[in-house]
């Protein structure tokens, strides 16, 4: 697959916390970062994710007295899966897995900052509503093309290539530079979403030959 100026790839949330040994970590979740850093090189317009929560979010299942992790609870935005603390600002665990190559980014989007809304999707926070202001950004760059990758893929991935093909971005999604969390079937309704969004998945060494 031949790539060009009016590409984008998005490095989603490739954080400690959601690395082996983590907060909230996802299987095999550092095993993506030898794949992205070579996709990195291929782009020349990359963009990182970052949670980047205030201690004490409403998102953390201990902002909720007698919930347990990975439980739900009604938010005024919707149903909201509860998570153990992580990605705390600051925090060892907030800061991008130390062999990922950051250096060529341009822009860094922190998400999930508000104390009161959850923030999955690089474009808006969870309410549907606020937006981070990436496809603006995206746009003035001319870009047509977005390559989404990283932590995790039925989660934070999911969201932000739901978005950027709701913002008419043809997206596309690393499929081998994800990992899921998988939590009661997550991974499958994310394959049968994306598919049914046009959203396709794609394999690394199609993009590095």
């Amino acid at each position: 697959m031949k790539l060009n100026d009016s590409d984008a790839l998005l490095v989603i949330d490739v954080q400690n916390d959601f690395c082996p040994e983590g907060k909230l970590a996802v299987t095999d979740g550092n095993a993506i970062v030898p794949i992205i850093n070579p996709l990195i090189e291929q782009f020349r317009h990359v963009i990182l994710t970052q949670d980047w929560h205030p201690a004490g979010h409403s998102s953390f299942a201990t902002s909720h007295s007698g919930k347990a992790p990975f439980s739900t609870t009604a938010m005024p935005y919707g149903q909201q899966t509860l998570w153990p603390d992580h990605c705390i600002q600051g925090s060892d665990g907030a800061a991008f897995h130390p062999d990922l190559q950051v250096d060529a980014a341009a822009m860094v989007i922190r998400k999930g900052t508000n104390p009161e809304i959850d923030s999955y999707s690089a474009f808006y926070e969870n309410d549907h509503t606020t937006r981070t202001g990436l496809a603006g950004y995206l746009r003035d760059l001319r870009i047509n093309r977005v390559f989404c990758c990283g932590l995790a893929f039925d989660y934070c991935v999911r969201y932000s290539a739901v978005d950027a093909r709701k913002e008419s971005f043809t997206t596309l999604v690393i499929d081998d530079a994800c990992r899921s969390i998988d939590m009661d079937g997550s991974d499958a309704d994310t394959r049968t979403e994306f598919k049914n969004r046009n959203i396709a998945l794609v394999e690394s060494h199609a993009l590095l030959g």
